[in-house]
């Protein structure tokens, strides 16, 4: 049997997995109906990236939560502006989109990504707006259609904790919670 190795910026476990959804509240209530919460919820979010190259700014949605060590993020795009998102659910899909890797130095992690893939990076933040520091890769024909390495930070751990720490708690009570900008990827 033929071993496969993955790039040194991709090791230790997978952190998110991640949804693109064209209804939030839709996706929620299925997720809910599984025992899956409380949710993290991110309205009209205004996001600054660079998609294949060029700057672009749209409008999102997103909900954040937990299952066990995993976090889970469904992400709804609020405008037709051409993004990673939209570029997804033109191709026919809806749902599992990406997979996450948390890294502490973003650049050396997607570098050597890159130079041991090949794989281009497709969306990436725009570090001058953006607190939150992430780039998606495009394998070919991977697991996922991007991979997602996101820089880790107090904050992004931070927030990433207390949501592991309330799902693991979870009473089902209070199945939605607004979030404030700034907490999530």
């Amino acid at each position: 049997m033929r071993q496969s190795t993955r790039p040194a910026a991709l090791q230790g476990a997978i952190r998110q997995i991640g949804y693109v959804v064209r209804d939030l509240d839709a996706a929620l209530a299925s997720w809910l109906s599984l025992g899956v919460g409380p949710w993290y919820v991110l309205r009209g979010f205004p996001m600054d990236a660079v998609y294949r190259g060029q700057p672009c700014s749209v409008t999102a949605s997103l909900a954040l939560s937990n299952s066990g060590d995993l976090q889970i993020e469904l992400i709804q795009q609020e405008d037709n502006t051409s993004s990673i998102y939209t570029e997804f659910l033109a191709s026919g899909r809806e749902g599992y989109q990406q997979l996450a890797w948390w890294v502490e130095d973003l650049e050396a992690a997607v570098r050597a990504t890159v130079e041991a893939t090949g794989w281009p990076v497709v969306w990436s933040s725009d570090d001058a707006n953006s607190p939150i520091r992430y780039a998606y890769l495009e394998p070919p024909a991977g697991p996922a259609q991007v991979i997602e390495i996101m820089e880790r930070s107090a904050g992004t751990d931070g927030f990433a904790e207390m949501l592991r720490t309330t799902t693991a708690n979870w009473d089902g009570s209070q199945p939605i919670r607004s979030m404030a900008p700034g907490g999530a990827s």
